[in-house]
């Protein structure tokens, strides 16, 4: 009889905490993901803003697991699961469908972006979850600095809107505003930084929901300092490329819109719901054991696809789920039980600009310098890999010191009349 086969589908902070889980178990184990590459998505605004570039946030996975010799990696896009017959379906690389069987199935297919039933807004507003995304947006960020140059109305292409005031609609907002007054400065000599305009615009009645009213105070008094405009109670009721008209009839101008708000489980999640007959919420996110993330006996769903004890869809969540999870598989090998999942909660935080950020955990409220320690800590400790943690604090000290940015570029599809020159 041969080894244990665990399958592992997606390899974020959940599945890839799976997969590094069983590294010294008797089991073989398959990480499928439709990328080559885990996603350190807390950082993906900073790709977007040209502070880092696309590879320190993205290490390929073939790399990670160079050392994990009971582990393989599949790239292709899985459509379906077959669980009486234990089979994942997957689209490979080729073009052709396969079967990959399992003993054990870990999903950990994360989300989407919600448009609240107006998915015609993404050709305006494009989303920011992938790095091809954040890459695509950079582009387009720079490329309106480029334009509003050569315009002889620059102000309108100066004009920039986030939609959503969380975590990520914060942080963009911020780094976008340093972007724009500093980093380029000297560069675009022909724009004059108070033609530049940045919106933040949320339905929610202030910025940063989940922290304490102390630090959403903070968070939007230093925004404003950076001269960004925010806009809270402001529920977009149309989307065009030239701006947003919210429910009120308030009108926002821009050119550049960036959609930051809801977000809704994978399709995979619908799909493993109907292959084993559980329940999903109206986010689309499947509920699982609260104990062990299981969905059946054998197949388990972790991270923000799933609902467990409605936690936040954030790293810290995935990561914990991802490595109770081996423990629970390791204790099924052997014989035993495994202690109920328990989350430790260790607060949230949000950067504002290169020196303040807002951190809430427990019962401490740090802001300012001290915030941005803990926020940096934080993020380096989670990052994969010691080569990407000493080039992100690399980048972010020569950000601090000279205002530069790594990777200002601007990176263009080639066009179909261009195609025809190849």
């Amino acid at each position: 009889m041969g080894k244990h086969r665990v399958v592992v589908v997606g390899g974020g902070f959940g599945g890839l905490g799976v997969v590094r889980g069983l590294k010294r178990a008797d089991v073989e184990v398959t990480l499928i993901d439709r990328t080559n590459h885990h996603l350190f998505q807390p950082l993906l605004y900073q790709v977007a803003t040209a502070l880092l570039p696309a590879g320190d946030v993205a290490p390929a996975f073939r790399a990670i697991l160079r050392k994990q010799r009971n582990a393989r990696v599949l790239l292709g896009e899985v459509t379906g699961f077959d669980t009486t017959n234990r089979l994942v379906h997957v689209d490979v690389t080729d073009g052709r469908s396969r079967e990959v069987a399992y003993d054990t199935l870990v999903v950990a297919a994360g989300a989407r972006d919600s448009y609240f039933g107006h998915d015609e807004w993404a050709a305006s507003a494009p989303p920011m979850k992938t790095l091809e995304q954040a890459v695509d947006l950079r582009s387009r960020l720079l490329r309106a600095f480029e334009t509003a140059v050569a315009s002889d109305d620059p102000k309108q292409w100066l004009s920039f809107a986030v939609v959503g005031a969380g975590p990520t609609g914060v942080e963009l907002a911020g780094q976008l505003a340093d972007l724009a007054r500093r980093a380029l400065k000297g560069q675009f000599r022909e724009i004059d930084p108070r033609d530049i305009r940045i919106t933040l615009l949320d339905a929610a009645p202030d910025v940063l929901p989940p922290f304490s009213e102390p630090l959403r105070k903070h968070t939007r008094r230093k925004l404003e300092q950076l001269g960004i405009t925010v806009m809270t109670g402001a529920m977009a009721e149309s989307i065009d490329d030239e701006g947003i008209t919210t429910k009120n009839g308030d009108r926002v101008e821009a050119r550049t819109i960036i959609w930051a708000a809801g977000v809704q489980a994978s399709p995979l999640a619908r799909e493993l719901a109907e292959a084993t007959g559980a329940e999903t919420d109206r986010k689309g996110r499947i509920k699982v054991n609260p104990a062990d993330c299981s969905v059946t006996g054998n197949v388990f769903a972790i991270g923000d696809m799933v609902n467990l004890n409605d936690l936040p869809g954030i790293a810290e969540p995935a990561i914990q789920e991802g490595h109770h999870v081996a423990r629970v598989i390791k204790a099924r090998l052997q014989g035993r039980e495994a202690k109920p999942f328990r989350y430790l909660d260790l607060g949230t935080m949000a950067t504002i600009s290169p020196g303040d950020a807002v951190a809430d955990v427990k019962k401490l409220r740090l802001k300012g310098l001290i915030g941005k320690a803990a926020w940096a800590v934080v993020h380096i400790a989670f990052l994969v890999g010691w080569r990407n943690r000493a080039a992100v604090l690399i980048q972010w000290a020569w950000n601090i010191v000279t205002g530069r940015r790594a990777q200002p570029i601007i990176l263009e599809p080639v066009q179909a009349k261009e195609r025809e020159k190849l």
